[in-house]
């Protein structure tokens, strides 16, 4: 197997463990979560850009923003640059979440480099971080 291959293969295990939720438990549903993790991405979140970076329509994209304004998640905003737009902001309890699921995700991932040198640690920061800027 060469290495492009186990490349694939462990990008697949990586997939299916998120969609698991695995590093997820007790986080709202995947598809709010998902909402959360590009506002707290982007620098002025829109229905636009929640579409944009889950590759969904408009409509599913408004649905999936509506689902996280219903669960206390995310509030609108007007835009005071552009009336016509709002803004996606994060409530309280949304940043709570990510905070939460920002701790549980780390930890997750410093006990999978448990034995590592700091070497090794920052040779996969700098090779993963290169991997996935070259995806886009």
């Amino acid at each position: 197997m060469d290495e492009v291959e186990q490349i694939e293969r462990a990008m697949i295990a990586i997939r299916r463990r998120q969609t698991r939720r695995t590093l997820a438990a007790d986080e709202p549903s995947g598809q709010s979560f998902d909402v959360l993790d590009v506002i707290e991405d982007a620098s002025e979140p829109t229905v636009s850009t929640v579409a944009a970076a889950l590759a969904v329509d408009q409509p599913r994209a408004s649905k999936l923003v509506a689902g996280a304004v219903a669960a206390g998640l995310v509030r609108r905003v007007a835009d005071q640059s552009d009336g016509r737009r709002s803004l996606l902001v994060l409530t309280a309890r949304g940043a709570e979440i990510l905070a939460e699921a920002h701790r549980r995700r780390r930890g997750a991932f410093d006990r999978a480099m448990t034995g590592w040198t700091d070497a090794d640690r920052v040779e996969f920061t700098r090779l993963l971080t290169r991997f996935v800027g070259a995806l886009d």
